[in-house]
């Protein structure tokens, strides 16, 4: 299978090892500080080239094995790193499940665009990866992540203690996943998200 091409109003949307190094590299010192309460703590050499390849080139065999697919949304011509959308732990057999997991640069925050490009990529993963649940947790305190799992159709289903170390501590995460129905559709918030009737 060919790794995803797709487009939104405001975004291509290509795989991460698609991309060139330098612009996720751009992408990720610009945002480090507005990542770092969200994220767990990244190992020194995290944005240099070497280490972006090397996660290119891993991420790529990921999804050549069916093990995950990791989106970047670029600007319509291409030249910066607007977000990036991580379908992980993808789970075949009687499961079809994976995690989903998204940033989005400080300057694109609260215009909408993380909401289209998660809308894009989920239906990919329904009609092309042939995926039944996604699932996506977020931190209490991570409002913004709420407010965009619910307008996508996702639904809470718990809440685990001291599930992720984020930032170096151990942080209580709410559990929520979005089913497609028995016929594949998605959610009437994701459905209106990607134009569907």
């Amino acid at each position: 299978m060919k790794p995803p091409l797709l487009t939104t109003p405001r975004a291509v949307v290509t795989h991460f090892g698609c991309v060139e190094a330098r612009q996720l590299r751009r992408y990720f010192k610009e945002n480090a500080e507005h990542f770092a309460p969200w994220e767990p703590l990244r190992p020194a050499g995290f944005d240099d080239l070497p280490r972006i390849e090397e996660r290119q080139t891993a991420s790529l065999a990921d999804f050549d094995a069916g093990r995950a697919v990791h989106l970047v949304a670029l600007d319509p011509e291409g030249r910066r790193v607007l977000a990036v959308c991580n379908f992980t732990h993808i789970a075949r057999g009687p499961f079809l499940a994976c995690h989903l997991g998204y940033s989005v640069a400080r300057a694109a925050e609260g215009q909408g665009l993380m909401y289209e490009v998660a809308a894009a990529a989920i239906a990919y993963m329904r009609d092309v990866v042939g995926l039944h649940r996604v699932m996506a947790n977020h931190m209490p305190s991570n409002v913004r992540s709420a407010r965009l799992l619910a307008r996508l159709g996702f639904e809470r289903e718990g809440y685990a203690r001291a599930y992720i170390q984020i930032a170096g501590v151990w942080e209580d995460h709410v559990l929520n996943s979005l089913v497609f129905d028995d016929t594949g559709a998605l959610p009437e918030a994701a459905r209106s998200a990607k134009g569907e009737p």
